[in-house]
């Protein structure tokens, strides 16, 4: 359980620094309790995302990743953050992502932060 937290709070660290850094991922709310609450339900939604949709899509396009020498991973990164964007807003969260592009962006941005925090944070049961 404590590890699902730790991942969790790692994932809403990374959305919050590409929210920050890129003007086309957009985080709105009253207050900043509700940003933090938001990011919170957003990471969750991210990590039910990677965690089920991403295995599939990397196993269905395995052909694609051998031919790019695995860049495509950053296809991959950006459809799921472009899914997650989908997600929030049918679960009324005030997060999106516009356009393809930023989504590879931020897909890139999410993965370096969230692997520097999981170096950081502790990652034990």
């Amino acid at each position: 359980m404590k590890n699902f937290v730790v991942k969790t709070i790692a994932n809403a660290g990374a959305l919050a620094v590409a929210v920050w850094v890129l003007d086309k991922i957009i985080l709105t709310g009253d207050s900043t309790g509700q940003k933090v609450g938001t990011l919170l339900l957003v990471a969750l939604v991210f990590g039910l995302v990677n965690a089920v949709v991403k295995p599939m899509v990397k196993l269905l396009t395995f052909p694609l990743f051998i031919l790019t020498l695995g860049l495509f991973t950053l296809v991959v990164n950006a459809l799921m953050l472009l899914l997650t964007s989908w997600l929030a807003d049918k679960l009324d969260l005030s997060f999106h992502v516009e356009g393809f592009w930023t989504a590879v962006l931020g897909g890139l941005i999410i993965s370096i932060v969230s692997w520097a925090l999981h170096v950081v944070l502790p990652d034990n049961d």
